[in-house]
């Protein structure tokens, strides 16, 4: 332990982050600029190359962070796994999906603890970043490591550390955001939070990987049961001909008690879609049935749905159905002014109508293509962003609110806008709407 805090304190330590995606190159770079010397390590080629030419492939981390880690030559990236002898510290970044029936995917955890386990040497730190269900490091990677002949604490140190990212907030980074630590032992959470402490600002402790593993899921399942929430109450106060985004913004004004979250046209990104369901499926293995997060998800799961459902609607007051009508999809990214669009709706959205026979087109311009996906691959190329473009379909659905469509003069020759955002009705308070507004 001595050693490894030594080397950590004096930023001779070799730091290795294990996936260079939107959780492993930020949390690669800011060690790197904390004085570290960096190996970033991929499966996917493709990316190692442009990082090693100093280019970056996530529109929020600029080209000028990765050409600048490049040229201090204290970050390379590489495919070469048996390189991970070579590190002090290694941090695993890697996916945690969910398999077809919502069961946890941890085989690309399980098949990094193995590359690991093959150079694992004494001295060494290991740290899981990827959302997975309690019990996942103490028990499944540690017992993989094992297979090296070493233990800890005795020869290495590991533990648990959650990710925290938020792609596209200014607010926060990943040198900002409070990092919890966790080890499977006393001593590995002290040579863990070492670790973080000397490149985050803030670090919080806490007693074993399993409450830090827990957290995490916590966070998510927070943010999916009440927006969940706010999906029903858009449903139910539409039936009753009220405003959900006016009921949220009255009650806001509360300053104690009260949280606003947002409906939208289901959930998005690398968290929230996925995450709750881990701690579900290890709730039944012990017994139990964690009803609220299963009921949060039918809820959400369903909002594509009920957005093509208004649309039919929409379209057929005036007179058309929706097989055979021209709709366009605003935005592929799963939020704002982001290049992520990992688990988004609006794919889902896309293929439902497409289903319906709708001849449909999607406008983004932060995805000139849209990209291949687990379960999507829809094939399409962005249609430009212009009014003219916009007054050639019957139907135009609002998924994602990129300021890219905050323009009034890109609906001034619509028909029909189904708005999943409330993007749309702020252009143009105090006038009269051109076309028809519906809110879904």
């Amino acid at each position: 332990m001595k050693s490894v805090l030594a080397r950590i304190q004096t930023r001779a330590a070799v730091i290795g982050v294990i996936g260079q995606g939107y959780v492993g190159l930020p949390l690669a770079l800011v060690f790197r600029e904390s004085g570290f010397r960096v190996i970033g390590f991929d499966l996917d080629s493709r990316k190692v190359d442009a990082l090693n030419r100093g280019e970056s492939y996530i529109k929020h981390i600029g080209p000028d962070r990765v050409q600048a880690a490049v040229s201090s030559g204290l970050f390379e990236a590489t495919t070469d796994f048996d390189r991970l002898a070579a590190c002090d510290a290694i941090v695993i970044c890697v996916p945690t999906p969910l398999g077809t029936h919502r069961e946890p995917d941890n085989s690309y955890i399980h098949a990094t603890a193995r590359e690991i386990a093959k150079v694992l040497r004494k001295g060494q730190l290991v740290v899981l970043e990827s959302t997975t269900y309690p019990g996942t490091t103490d028990e499944e990677v540690q017992r993989i490591l094992a297979s090296s002949g070493l233990t800890t604490p005795e020869d290495y140190f590991l533990a648990f550390s959650p990710e925290r990212e938020d792609p596209g907030n200014d607010r926060f980074s990943t040198k900002s955001i409070p990092k919890i630590v966790g080890g499977v032992n006393e001593p590995s959470t002290h040579v863990a939070v070492a670790l973080y402490a000397s490149a985050l600002d803030r670090v919080v402790p806490v007693s074993s990987s399993r409450v830090a593993e827990s957290s995490k899921l916590l966070e998510n399942i927070f943010r999916s049961v009440n927006i969940a929430l706010v999906n029903e109450l858009k449903m139910i106060f539409d039936g009753m001909g009220i405003d959900v985004w006016e009921v949220i913004e009255a009650a806001k004004t509360k300053p104690f008690g009260f949280m606003p979250f947002y409906p939208g046209p289901g959930l998005g990104g690398h968290c929230i879609p996925l995450d709750p369901f881990y701690l579900s499926w290890k709730a039944a293995e012990h017994g139990g049935w964690a009803r609220f997060i299963e009921l949060a998800g039918e809820i959400n799961t369903r909002m594509p749905r009920y957005v093509v459902d208004k649309t039919m609607r929409a379209l057929n007051e005036d007179g058309k159905a929706l097989k055979g009508s021209r709709v366009l999809v605003l935005g592929l990214s799963y939020k704002a002014n982001v290049d992520d669009d990992r688990e988004s709706p609006s794919y889902e959205l896309i293929e439902l109508l497409e289903d319906s026979g709708a001849h449909v087109d999607y406008c983004d311009p932060h995805f000139p293509a849209a990209r291949k996906g687990r379960k999507h691959d829809v094939r399409l190329e962005s249609v430009p962003c212009t009014p003219d473009a916009f007054a050639r379909r019957d139907a135009i659905v609002v998924s994602t609110a990129h300021d890219a469509f905050r323009s009034p003069d890109l609906f001034a020759r619509a028909r029909i806008v189904v708005d999943t955002r409330n993007l749309v009705a702020p252009l143009f308070a105090g006038r009269a709407l051109p076309f028809r507004l519906v809110k879904a």
